[in-house]
């Protein structure tokens, strides 16, 4: 058994199909000996959280279940987190389910009390674990623990919230970690905690399971291979692909240009305020925000120039939590750090107060209002169709801005972070402005 550790998937199936009823059950039951490497515990130290992104089918549970029972057997009196979804998926899948808690202790034979009304596991030797729910963060509110196990984080209810109150609470004994298992899904969390130096990560792809009918996996593969769900649900990746967008992430990446495009270097950083000559017209964008002070959105403040017939996104300057003769200053700062010829500014929540903050922060430039009469996504398209015609480019590497617009869905949806695309919507009034058709006929004005 401990030889299959090294041994292929190939060697694996072979020695399966080989073993009668009872010996493939005391096989099943020696995991540490078949599992994939990515179902084990990490190995290096200082790890707080064991984030386990996979596919459906991989056998997240059944290593999540392994990890809980072998350290709640191992360390008397320890204290254990269990979160589901919901309460009755840490029930049904963590604890009772095939490969939950109770399922791993019979097959190794281990004596565990389940209390189903309580929520409660016990072991003999005084460790218990608690069952939570994702969709009630103040259920975590208070209890200290040793250790956690969150399953399937991406569809907790109250993400955030449970998430931080589980955190406050794994604060006792000497080394508090955590085991997220969970199919990838693009949210802010997930992405954060994969980022944070204490996280671990181990991924794995459905058709790594060596315990999954052959079959399942074909079907499947053939289905879903190569797309975007397949990708997401089968291989485990983190896919921050929106399905719908109107800027996806291989179009901005076919759209972004060195700056060789505007002047020499190639692929070199993105244009800087002494390179603005290099243009033949810059605008400010911006989008006010509709409040002050924290929780507001930002002040959305995007620089965008012309070179012929192409438009470039060169700067993005928003700024969060400033008040309205603070977010002004700094769109003042930047029209005049650009030598841009015009701001535009979204007037429809407050326009004569966007004005006047504007010429009181003695703004180098006219300013422009403009009223939306469309939604932020629908003003968006046709800035989106000069990106797919390549005309419109990034001038740099701007990932706020472009997590924004990858959020932005055809038909008027915004699965972006934040509640409103601040810096998305400043880059289209600019970049409007700087497209607008000139018909070449006379015009009147009237004075």
């Amino acid at each position: 058994m401990r030889l299959l550790a090294y041994a292929s998937r190939e060697e694996k199936e072979a020695v399966i199909r080989k073993l009668c009823v009872s010996d493939a059950l005391n096989f099943d039951a020696e995991f540490e000996n078949w599992a994939h490497k990515a179902q084990l515990p990490p190995q290096q130290e200082g790890w707080r959280t064991w984030l386990m992104l996979a596919g459906r089918g991989f056998g997240k549970t059944r290593a999540g279940a392994e990890w809980i029972e072998k350290i709640a057997r191992s360390r008397p009196g320890v204290r254990i987190a269990l979160v589901g979804a919901t309460i009755d998926e840490a029930r049904r899948v963590m604890v009772e389910g095939v490969s939950g808690v109770l399922s791993v202790a019979r097959r190794r034979r281990h004596r565990v009390k389940w209390e189903p009304s309580l929520g409660r596991l016990t072991w003999p030797n005084g460790s218990e674990a608690q069952v939570f729910s994702g969709d009630n963060p103040d259920g975590l509110r208070g209890p200290e623990h040793d250790f956690a196990w969150a399953d399937e984080l991406a569809k907790w209810g109250e993400a955030e919230a449970a998430w931080m109150n589980l955190q406050m609470g794994l604060r006792r004994g000497s080394r508090p970690r955590a085991l997220v298992t969970t199919t990838p899904r693009s949210i802010d969390l997930l992405k954060r905690i994969r980022e944070q130096e204490w996280t671990v990560t181990t991924t794995g792809r459905t058709d790594e399971n060596v315990n999954l009918d052959e079959r399942f996996v074909e079907v499947m593969l053939a289905t879903y291979g190569g797309t975007r769900i397949g990708r997401q649900e089968l291989d485990g990746e983190l896919v921050e692909e929106i399905e719908g967008a109107l800027w996806s992430r291989e179009l901005m990446e076919r759209r972004r240009v060195g700056t060789s495009t505007i002047h020499s270097s190639e692929n070199g950083p993105p244009p800087h305020a002494s390179h603005r000559e290099e243009f033949d017209r810059i605008v400010v964008g911006v989008d006010p925000p509709a409040g002050v002070g924290p929780g507001c959105d930002a002040c959305g403040i995007v620089v965008c120039g012309r070179r012929g017939d192409d438009l470039f996104v060169i700067a993005d300057e928003t700024v969060e939590g400033l008040s309205p003769e603070g977010w002004a200053n700094r769109v003042a700062a930047a029209a005049a750090r650009w030598k841009a010829s015009i701001v535009v500014a979204e007037a429809n929540n407050g326009g004569a107060m966007v004005e006047s903050v504007l010429k009181a922060a003695d703004c180098p430039v006219k300013v422009k209002l403009v009223h939306a009469s469309k939604g932020k996504v629908a003003r968006a398209e046709p800035v989106a169709l000069r990106f797919e015609a390549g005309k419109a480019f990034l001038a740099g590497s701007f990932p706020k801005l472009e997590d924004q617009l990858a959020g932005m869905i055809a038909g008027g949806a915004y699965e972006g972070p934040g509640r409103s695309p601040d810096r998305a919507d400043a880059m289209v009034w600019a970049m409007t402005e700087l497209g607008e058709t000139r018909t070449g006929l006379p015009r009147v004005r009237r004075l």
